[in-house]
């Protein structure tokens, strides 16, 4: 219906329903006009009918949507109605000199019955019919009765675009069991999903708690998780409730929300002293952890932050992306370079005189690395020894080198040549007034090449997952989290250490495979898991500092300071100088020796390995 054409059926309703009262109303207490109450009777009416539409037009009757009306919309027809009335009573007044108040009376009970039944009646009417379009759609139960889970509730059955509707609540609470919210049972508590998922045919489980905790989040999902139920999670419900968001944007559960922790608060005094202003250098901008450090440090305001990456595309992405969303203070500068090309790295750093850098470039996979160890060796330790060397030669203030938890007692490649790049990392640290650190953590959620896409992918496909070996565990952590504290660790710095990230519990591969499987809406019938062995320099468990580097507390919550010591200048470069020249398997083997126990090695032992 058009506006216009709205506007127009309401005021001749309404008019009718004005005119009809007040006859009525003098019809039921006199029923015979005389020429003495036949006067008053047009006044009433010609003043009513004018007041009403007035009050209509300053209270908005006529620009509300009355098939989602609520209590609100109906005190707003009680006050126009009862100006109306009493504006009618007064022109009586002021003509006849008295008030007939039990004619004024009943015409405002009749004129709000009507008028209020006759917009309510359009609620019901569009509600009917949105029940009855939902009934070969699906049946959901809303986890919270509080004000998320009505307003939830409300939405779903309002919403023309909704494809699910309320069928119970469930909540903690203990006072409302058994209590109806919009006409919606409260089944039972969280513990009784499974049972009244069963029971009542449930097809969608809805969390809608916006204060939950990720602990939180865990413990419901265990129960959703015994069911075939697909759960969702609700968004804000201050998105909500603005109309930013719908029911139909409610985001799936995600495996961040099962395996991430609370966030750390940040020392933002401290971040902002080293970064406002500041011209910042990120290597690897392109990569998962790369960019969203820079994204991270876009809300200090730097100076400049130059985005350095091999990858043309990938640094493409990323530019675009923050020159969307920064101030005008910040400028974003691409810059395609590798770091193995140590005179365009020196060039680089000796034009923009970058104040800090970060270093998130690096080869990462661990059995591709196996099998080019060499590119390993080029890029994660020369490349390294590059850009850190470039830092101390021009008085770049802080370097931060991103590091990883298979740096500790490396079976494979990838982490030897970590463990390289930070023993690079102190040794110029002893000599340089840059203040040089490494951060070390695990795996994080959802990074390029990470496990977490390939079972999506395999799953996508129909399975099956293919998991290692049953025991295998790793630690997890979001990238956001991770990027936030790389940024914080960074503040910390002083003389080369190494810091190491709280990744909380190591997770069992195994079980992140069965989380992602159920959060896909499959079960493990449905898709199968298959063990295939474990990869070529893969450990069984990871781990974040070895027995000779744990030092215990916390310099800021979920950072530590490892003890790590590197070997000498001296031996370093003898090293430096021979690994180009070796074979690949004296190569892997004088990693490993150097990397994993610190053992001092001369350049004869190094060639003759």
């Amino acid at each position: 219906m058009g506006y216009r054409l709205r506007i127009t059926t309401f005021v001749i309703l309404d008019s009718i329903i004005v005119l009809t009262a007040i006859f009525f109303s003098y019809f039921l207490l006199y029923p015979t006009f005389t020429a003495y109450t036949l006067p008053t009777l047009i006044l009433s009416a010609v003043t009513l009918l004018i007041s009403h539409h007035i009050a209509a037009y300053y209270f908005h009757l006529y620009n509300r949507i009355w098939s989602v009306a609520s209590v609100s919309e109906l005190l707003t027809i009680v006050n126009a109605v009862t100006i109306s009335v009493g504006t009618a009573s007064l022109m009586q007044y002021a003509v006849q000199k008295q008030v007939f108040f039990r004619v004024m009376a009943v015409t405002w009970m009749i004129h709000i019955i009507v008028i209020g039944g006759s917009r309510f009646a359009l609620r019901v009417f569009s509600e009917q019919r949105l029940q009855n379009t939902h009934k070969q759609k699906y049946r959901a139960l809303i986890v919270g009765a509080g004000q998320a889970g009505i307003v939830l509730a409300k939405q779903m059955r309002q919403s023309v675009n909704s494809d699910l509707i309320p069928i119970a609540f469930v909540d903690d609470d203990l006072n409302k069991q058994k209590l109806k919210v919009l006409d919606i049972t409260v089944q039972g508590t969280v513990r009784d999903i499974p049972k009244i998922v069963e029971k009542l045919g449930i097809d969608h489980i809805i969390i809608a708690i916006p204060s939950l905790t990720k602990v939180d989040i865990q413990g419901i999902f265990e129960h959703c998780s015994k069911t075939k139920a697909k759960v969702k999670i609700m968004a804000s419900i201050e998105a909500v409730m603005t109309g930013k968001l719908s029911v139909s944007e409610m985001r799936e559960v995600n495996i961040e929300d099962l395996l991430g922790r609370e966030e750390v608060e940040l020392d933002m005094d401290s971040i902002s002293e080293k970064l406002t202003e500041k011209t910042i250098l990120v290597t690897g901008a392109g990569g998962s952890i790369g960019s969203e450090i820079c994204r991270q440090l876009t809300k200090f305001k730097p100076k400049k932050i130059l985005l350095l990456g091999h990858g043309e595309n990938s640094i493409y992405q990323i530019d675009m992306e923050l020159r969307q969303s920064v101030s005008e203070r910040t400028e974003i500068i691409p810059l395609i370079a590798d770091i193995q090309d140590r005179n365009r790295i020196f060039d680089i750093i000796s034009e923009y005189k970058p104040d800090v850098i970060y270093h998130a470039a690096a080869h990462k996979h661990v059995p591709l690395m196996e099998y080019n160890p060499m590119e390993a060796v080029k890029n994660n330790i020369f490349g390294t020894k590059n850009v850190a060397e470039a830092a101390h030669t021009f008085g770049v203030g802080y370097f931060v080198m991103i590091s990883t938890d298979k740096a500790v007692n490396p079976p494979n490649v990838m982490g030897a040549t970590k463990r390289f790049a930070e023993m690079i990392v102190q040794n110029l640290a002893k000599e340089s007034k840059t203040k040089f650190a490494a951060v070390r953590f695990g795996n994080v959620l959802g990074s390029r090449g990470s496990v977490i896409p390939l079972f999506k992918k395999q799953i996508t496909q129909g399975g099956p997952v293919t998991v290692t070996n049953p025991e295998m565990t790793r630690y997890f952590m979001t990238i956001p989290e991770a990027s936030r504290l790389v940024i914080q660790a960074g503040t910390l710095s002083n003389n080369g250490e190494i810091f190491v990230l709280d990744m909380g519990e190591p997770v069992k591969i195994v079980d992140l495979a069965k989380d992602i499987i159920r959060l896909s809406g499959y079960t493990e019938n449905e898709i199968k898991i298959e063990f295939t062995g474990i990869r070529p320099g893969e450990k069984l468990f990871e781990e974040l500092l070895n027995e000779n580097e744990i030092q215990s507390g916390h310099v800021f919550p979920k950072i530590h300071i490892g003890k790590a010591t590197p070997i000498s200048k001296v031996e370093m470069d003898i090293i430096l100088e021979s690994l180009l020249d070796m074979t690949e398997e004296n190569l892997k083997d004088s990693l490993f020796k150097v990397a994993n126990k610190g053992i001092s090695l001369n350049k004869k032992d190094m060639t003759t390995v």
